[in-house]
């Protein structure tokens, strides 16, 4: 039993930690009708388009896996390829 009183000090800056944590996240009352009007802000946000939504993305150029982990560039790869 001796051999866990190491534990002591530790499990107690926990206790305390955990304590404080959830005082300063406690709702406070003038947080009330502030979050109000966050919520409305932020439903106004979420209702819009995306700016982004309406720019079209460019087609992405996959490589063929081959397994091997060294590629060649792209400027070899647009080239015919010879088989012998």
């Amino acid at each position: 039993m001796s051999v866990l009183l190491w534990l002591v000090p530790s499990g107690l800056v926990l206790l305390v930690m955990m304590v404080w944590a959830a005082w300063a996240g406690r709702a406070k009352p003038e947080q009330a009708v502030r979050s109000e009007a966050a919520y409305e802000k932020f439903a106004a946000a979420i209702g819009r388009e995306h700016p982004g939504a309406s720019k079209a993305r460019p087609a992405t150029v996959r490589d063929r896996s081959t397994g091997i982990a060294v590629r060649p560039s792209r400027r070899e790869a647009q080239q015919p390829r010879r088989s012998a």
